[in-house]
């Protein structure tokens, strides 16, 4: 009898295997350390073209000032920040109970033959241009609530703000849907057997169980927002004005600007290099990053906080 073994040698050279391993990390290290460095030389460039900027305003001044006027040496950031808060404020109103909503469905309620039609639907909202929104807010949605009584300027930011809305519910429906549906069939399971219905194991159950995931898409949606720039420069206008308090539905039925279309009306205004007017848009840049960057951050912090682990 052959004493020699039958089975199959399935082992590698380990020396050719390492030198394939350290490959490989290499090149995984190197890309995310092109992000890294990608990001880093936003921020320097960033930093270093609003810095030029405020040897001739005070960041004080730009930081705590009212009025924004470019072209009359005005540099007051809050006009542009009030703007592009409220168009995120508003949007999320749109986004955040639509989205939701059609997670929950999605996730919860439609079948797979019927899920396999909504989300690719869905999703293809995300990838429509966003010029594409801009002009149906011009042209469509403004002359529509105009008709039904509301007293909208022709660029207003209601308009604006609810088509941003629309833009990003996939964003908020898709991250969400995928939220709940990591969530392990045993906890529904387990709902059921205690004589719950469909609605109170989805509300009760899965969402609290997904709320990290969901969260951290309402955060990202909302980052989203406020680095948007064409519907807000088509459909709102490039008029800065600061929010009223006592008038918030005369802000919104009124043009106004964002900080993205503030940086816009820098690039293709008059202003030449090296004049503040054209700095500005830096010194915007630079406030917009450093918002979006603390949403992010938060988004990783409630993510961190809620996020829920199974076994």
């Amino acid at each position: 009898m052959s004493t020699e073994s039958t089975s199959a040698d399935l082992t590698r050279s380990s020396r050719g295997q390492a030198t394939k391993e350290r490959l490989y990390q290499m090149l995984l290290f190197g890309c995310a350390a092109l992000t890294v460095f990608v990001t880093a030389g936003i921020i320097v460039t960033l930093s270093l073209d609003a810095a030029a900027f405020f040897e001739d305003v005070s960041i004080s001044s730009f930081l705590t000032g009212t009025e924004w006027e470019s072209s009359h040496g005005q540099f007051g950031v809050w006009p542009l920040v009030t703007g592009t808060l409220t168009v995120t404020a508003v949007s999320a109103m749109v986004a955040i109970p639509i989205g939701t909503a059609a997670a929950v469905y999605l996730s919860e309620y439609a079948s797979e033959r019927m899920r396999a039609v909504l989300k690719p639907a869905l999703e293809i909202l995300a990838g429509i241009p966003t010029v594409v929104y801009g002009y149906l807010a011009l042209v469509y949605l403004t002359p529509w609530l105009q008709a039904i009584g509301l007293d909208l300027t022709l660029f207003n930011t209601l308009s604006a703000s609810i088509m941003v809305g629309i833009m990003i519910i996939p964003m908020v429906s898709s991250l969400s849907e995928d939220a709940m549906s990591a969530v392990p069939d045993d906890l529904r399971q387990a709902g059921y057997g205690l004589g719950a219905t469909k609605f109170e194991v989805s509300t009760g159950i899965v969402i609290p169980a997904a709320i990290s995931g969901i969260f951290a898409s309402y955060i990202l949606a909302l980052s989203r927002a406020i680095g948007e720039t064409m519907i807000v420069v088509m459909a709102m206008g490039m008029q800065a004005r600061m929010f009223d308090p006592t008038d918030p539905f005369g802000h919104l039925f009124q043009s106004g600007e964002t900080m993205t279309s503030a940086m816009v009306h820098a690039v293709t205004s008059d202003a030449t290099g090296g004049t503040p007017e054209f700095y500005s848009m830096f010194a915007i840049g630079l406030t917009l990053f450093a918002i979006t960057f603390a949403m992010n951050l938060l988004s990783n912090r409630i993510t961190a906080r809620y996020e829920e682990e199974y076994e």
